[in-house]
């Protein structure tokens, strides 16, 4: 069975009194009310990563996550975290490439996939996102331009490495924009996902492949979404800063 997994994407958000404030109401919502089987990952900025972690050691259904990671090992690279560092905290998981980071940071294909390689040779979870922007869809080229953003990055990773990874589709028009895709559309990019994964690897990899949906995903439409069939969770923005939103999408399998 697939892993359900519900993750807050922080971003660049919070000072450090109200990081530990938010994440000990989590912790302590998750704790009350969460009875099903759902992995929860938190993601602050890095700063707050070892203090964060602390406080949901406690709760084996909370994780820790680092919005990103660099694609060297170590060496002189001012203003750069590695694999191994975040390890070093306590973290289990990564997101990499965020469109945010594909935009703003120019992170291209080949460089994802070296941080993917080198997370996972530190024995972090990579959370590889991927997703279209309106342009795209519009022109009705965004089942080509997931598949290629996966191809030119998934693709290279071995079985094994693959095992090792979260995959979140995130519909960069509806990211921050008050737009969600229908449930509809989320499910059918799911399984156009899981379709390419499969011919990647194989159908059973696949097959057990977490993938997230990343666009816009509140309260009010989590439980719908969740519902669909190649959906297993959501990687959360900016519902994920208020304790109470996050907890009630993540009861919402």
């Amino acid at each position: 069975m697939r892993k359900k997994i519900v993750a807050g994407n922080w971003k660049m958000n919070k000072t450090y009194e109200e990081a530990l404030s938010l994440v000990s109401e989590i912790d302590n919502m998750v704790k009350d009310e969460v009875n099903g089987d759902v992995t929860v990952i938190v993601t602050p900025p890095f700063p707050y990563l070892q203090s964060v972690g602390k406080l949901v050691q406690g709760n084996d259904k909370m994780h820790l996550a680092a919005q990103n990671v660099s694609e060297y090992e170590s060496g002189a690279y001012t203003g750069e975290v590695s694999a191994s560092m975040l390890k070093s905290v306590g973290v289990e998981y990564v997101i990499i490439g965020h469109s945010e980071r594909r935009l703003y940071h120019h992170e291209d294909a080949q460089t994802l996939y070296k941080k993917m390689k080198l997370a996972i040779a530190q024995g972090l979870k990579p959370i590889f996102c991927c997703g279209e922007p309106l342009e795209e869809r519009d022109a009705d080229r965004h089942f080509e331009y997931v598949g290629q953003q996966l191809k030119d990055s998934v693709s290279y990773l071995s079985n094994e490495e693959f095992n090792q990874i979260v995959v979140a589709y995130e519909p960069i028009w509806a990211i921050g924009t008050g737009k969600t895709a229908s449930s509809q559309q989320a499910q059918e990019m799911h399984a156009y996902i899981r379709e390419q994964l499969s011919r990647m690897f194989d159908a059973e990899a696949a097959f057990n492949c977490t993938i997230l949906y990343g666009g816009s995903c509140n309260p009010g439409n989590a439980q719908e979404l969740f519902a669909q069939e190649d959906i297993d969770g959501g990687l959360i923005g900016g519902a994920s800063l208020k304790s109470r939103d996050f907890t009630d999408i993540i009861k919402s399998f």
